[in-house]
């Protein structure tokens, strides 16, 4: 073997080993025929993953909620059609809705050109980059990001604060996000940062840490808030979703201290729990159980 044969073979060889490394080359993301992705990154490199089976809940399945159905309905409606919309803060009581009810408007409205892109609180990171990659498609893009909250100094609290209102580019037309958390303000809040309020006279003036933590929840527009459902509202869901799953005799008594018992075991009257136990109760009928 001559020299250059060798050194050719070598070369082959490395070749051979950088494109191990290399991320595969990824589809051109199909939005005629799907409605949900997710954002994954590889070697570095992103792309959007197709959702197979997206979840099918509907916004009629959303049960003692109305008010916060009918704002994110709206305002889904508006952006679909091209008119002025807002990004959108859920916020509130786990188990009430807030995921449920943002699966529930694309569902809606993905005969329209809806279609939805969620992103990991690591994937925020990549925001920008995702945003570009959907501004020069005829569709109208929901960003999500569940349960979202930030500890101080997060990479990723930033740049969801620029894209929101902080950059020197606007955001595309075609795209918004919406944002689910247990926080209202996104990040934790500490008795020290009380200590830095001021007082002007009658008024109060927050300090900055806490100013910093309220400035990015007030970059979405409409902010919606749930609260954790009472006796009777937890009982009403049950009694939907067995309706649903074709178990009768969802008024008795029996089945109604079963209901409590089951969330009270949990700790949680949420609809979430209401939903666990009619899949159970449902699942035991089935069986003869």
């Amino acid at each position: 073997m001559t020299q250059l044969d060798s050194f050719l073979a070598r070369a082959e060889a490395l070749l051979a080993r950088v494109e191990q490394l290399l991320p595969p080359e990824q589809p051109a993301a199909d939005f005629a025929g799907i409605i949900a992705f997710r954002w994954r990154t590889r070697a570095g490199a992103g792309y959007l993953q197709p959702v197979l089976q997206p979840h099918g809940i509907r916004l009629e399945d959303l049960r003692d909620i109305d008010r916060q159905r009918d704002l994110v309905d709206a305002n889904t409606r508006q952006f679909v059609r091209g008119v002025p919309a807002n990004n959108v803060l859920l916020t509130g009581a786990r188990g009430t809705g807030k995921s449920s009810l943002v699966k529930a408007v694309l569902n809606r409205y993905a005969s329209e050109g809806l279609r939805l892109v969620e992103l990991d609180k690591h994937d925020l990171l990549h925001l920008s980059d995702v945003v570009d990659r959907l501004a020069r498609e005829p569709y109208r893009f929901i960003l999500f990001c569940d349960d979202l909250s930030f500890d101080a100094n997060e990479p990723g609290y930033k740049a969801l604060k620029a894209v929101l209102d902080g950059s020197i580019s606007a955001t595309p037309e075609n795209v918004l996000i919406y944002a689910t958390s247990n926080r209202r303000h996104l990040m934790p809040e500490y008795m020290q940062e009380n200590l830095e309020t001021r007082y002007v006279g009658d008024e109060v003036h927050p300090g900055e840490t806490v100013e910093e933590k309220i400035s990015l929840s007030e970059r979405f527009g409409l902010w919606v808030s749930f609260y954790p459902f009472s006796q009777d509202e937890y009982l009403d869901i049950v009694r939907y979703w067995l309706g649903e799953r074709g178990v009768v005799d969802v008024d008795s008594e029996a089945l109604r201290r079963e209901a409590l018992q089951w969330a009270l075991q949990r700790g949680s009257r949420s609809g979430r729990i209401a939903w666990h136990f009619a899949r159970d109760r449902a699942g035991r009928v089935a069986v003869g159980g």
